[in-house]
């Protein structure tokens, strides 16, 4: 028996009952499951109720314009990925500019011919139906970095809290969003390639043997392996390769020196290296905050870390300790 396949969702906002009557009508003999609604409030209540797959808006209405509605989704991390047309009988360069600045994917213009209606809406759905299982994959995958975690009792949480870290620290930072999103991924993807890594080796904590060390050291390479397909991944990528090497050229893969090592993996081995010090494992206690930032400011000087990136991290913390 064939799976059905889900119908695309299409939210209509217009405050002119003909046109929104038209774009329903139109939509629905194309098979599309249509929602209409006259004003941006309406439309908000309906994204929150249940997300169209697209979202065609006019562009002057009373309340919120098409402009400010479409920037509100846009800039919500749950919402961006939605695409949004503005529907517009205005003719104006500058108007069509405003458009692009909120985010508009795609514009119609009135009057409304079937033909465009029907060609700009197939193609931004398909491009949904694509970024959706993008999503998907992503998703699939960093399912799989949290079931590495689980086969250690002892690192339960890890992810969730290198993920928080990670991304807090890329803001305190200033960086761009693109790479606090990758420092977040990063923090459930950095040690998905242990995945490949046996029990025996990974449980034993400490005191491999060179030939266990030697399995180990794979793991950034199988995850940036697996990872590699997914282009959305890209920034993710060194992350994972990187995040075992060292500033004085003493870690793996690769032995580079500081300023080989890209920055954002940089960033995740700093929060990576304190939570792994504050957490008890078989073969040591978790130390407190204090010890740990201690151990780390010396560990810096050494050569191992980042030492501007561990002093920013611990400001970091005392500022958010403040607050």
């Amino acid at each position: 028996m064939s799976l059905r396949r889900r119908v695309p969702r299409v939210l209509v906002v217009d405050d002119n009952p003909d046109t929104m009557m038209l774009l329903r009508e139109l939509l629905e003999t194309r098979g599309y499951d249509v929602t209409a609604v006259a004003d941006a409030d309406q439309a908000e209540a309906e994204v929150r109720r249940q997300a169209p797959d697209l979202v065609l808006s006019d562009v002057v209405m009373p309340g919120k314009s098409g402009y400010e509605l479409c920037r509100e989704l846009k800039a919500d991390p749950s919402t961006r990925l939605i695409p949004f047309v503005l529907i517009t009988g205005l003719s104006d360069r500058e108007d069509k500019l405003r458009g692009i600045e909120a985010g508009a994917d795609d514009f119609l213009n009135k009057p409304i011919f079937s033909e465009e209606l029907f060609a700009r809406v197939d193609s931004l759905i398909k491009l949904k139906e694509f970024t959706d299982e993008l999503e998907t994959a992503e998703s699939v995958l960093c399912t799989l970095g949290l079931s590495v975690e689980s086969r250690d009792p002892y690192t339960e949480g890890h992810c969730e809290r290198l993920a928080e870290n990670a991304g807090n620290l890329g803001r305190h930072l200033t960086l761009d969003e693109e790479s606090v999103v990758a420092l977040r991924r990063g923090g459930y993807l950095h040690d998905l390639g242990k995945i490949a890594v046996p029990d025996e080796i990974l449980k034993k904590g400490t005191n491999l043997t060179p030939e266990e060390w030697k399995v180990m050291k794979q793991h950034p390479l199988t995850g940036e392996n697996i990872c590699r397909p997914l282009k959305s991944l890209r920034l993710v990528l060194p992350i994972i390769r990187n995040h075992h090497e060292h500033s004085d050229g003493s870690g793996y893969p690769d032995g580079l020196r500081k300023p080989e090592i890209p920055l954002l993996p940089r960033i995740l081995q700093v929060v990576d290296v304190y939570d792994a010090l504050r957490t008890a494992r078989p073969y040591k206690p978790a130390l407190s905050h204090e010890h740990a930032a201690l151990t780390m400011r010396r560990e810096a000087k050494s050569g191992l870390w980042d030492e501007e990136l561990v002093m920013e991290f611990f400001s970091m913390l005392e500022q958010r300790r403040v607050a």
